[in-house]
């Protein structure tokens, strides 16, 4: 079963660059080299893709900077998702989105995607979303074929609950390492709804993605303010503690960092330097909330 240093690489630390942005600007492939120059700099070597990311663009540009860039085909470890069909231009027989968990689709996507990315192999691969109809035989099927190929090492799932993750489980010889959910102070009910505590009772490492809610904890002025003190007092910015908040947890929790900004990375990356105290992880808790636990 993967850990989070497999996951995350030899530094050992759980900070993920997700690639989802990267065609909102959008960025140059000379400036997504920068951004993961900077990345690497920190100890974060493990990069989120999916297909459909920038309308299917994202995995190419990361396959120029790749081109470019030889080393990062080691120095990164890869994940990327499939299973969602966007309508798009370049589909033009797309009418509506939809999923496709079948064995042909997910073997035909991965392999899309290490030729975009310019690949020999991947280390993770995810199910996006939990499709309802999801043959689990067909994606163990896929599964085995991408792994006895050597294309992909593990394998994992997006936004499944206990009982799709389970059901799906119940098909493969071997371990599901995780399962990446959306999960911050702004969507803190996986904390309490059993979710988290399944995936710890798993052993799981747990990928986080959105942890600042999409940005709206930025936009929030009220919850903003009330966290600006907590901030000041250990000396981070308010999105520092965002993720420190996470980290606090004692089941591994991953943070996937969207941003673009280099800077920011710097800034975001204190975060592990931060020893939060319980009484200040609740009072974060009531301020996203806005009342007491019960």
């Amino acid at each position: 079963m993967m850990s989070q240093q497999e996951i995350t690489g030899s530094a050992g630390q759980p900070l993920i660059l997700g690639a989802w942005r990267w065609n909102d600007l959008p960025m140059s492939p000379g400036e997504i080299e920068k951004l993961l120059h900077t990345g690497l700099e920190l100890g974060i070597s493990t990069i989120d893709h999916a297909d459909i990311y920038g309308d299917y663009t994202c995995e190419l540009l990361y396959g120029k900077v790749v081109k470019n860039n030889p080393d990062f085909r080691d120095q990164f470890r890869h994940i990327t998702k499939c299973g969602i069909k966007l309508a798009s231009d370049k589909f033009p027989g797309r009418i509506l989105p939809t999923y496709d968990t079948s064995r042909e689709h997910i073997v035909t996507s991965v392999e899309t995607s290490l030729k975009n990315m310019d690949l020999e192999k991947l280390d993770l691969v995810l199910i996006h979303r939990p499709d309802p109809l999801m043959d689990p035989n067909e994606v163990a099927e896929a599964f085995t074929v991408l792994r006895s190929s050597g294309k992909v090492a593990e394998f994992g799932v997006s936004n499944f609950n206990r009982e799709q993750f389970e059901l799906l489980q119940a098909h493969l010889d071997y371990p599901l390492v995780t399962n990446q959910i959306e999960l911050s102070l702004l969507n803190s009910e996986p904390f309490i709804d059993g979710s988290i505590d399944f995936l710890h009772t798993m052993n799981l490492p747990i990928m986080a993605w959105s942890p600042f809610g999409g940005g709206k904890l930025f936009k929030d002025e009220k919850l903003y303010g009330d966290l600006q003190p907590l901030a000041q007092r250990y000396e981070c910015s308010v999105s520092a503690l965002a993720i420190a908040w996470l980290l606090h947890h004692p089941a591994t929790i991953l943070p996937i960092l969207g941003t673009t900004n280099k800077g920011r990375l710097h800034e975001i990356a204190k975060a592990l330097e931060i020893n939060l105290d319980r009484e200040d992880w609740f009072k974060m808790l009531k301020y996203a909330r806005g009342y007491d636990i019960p």
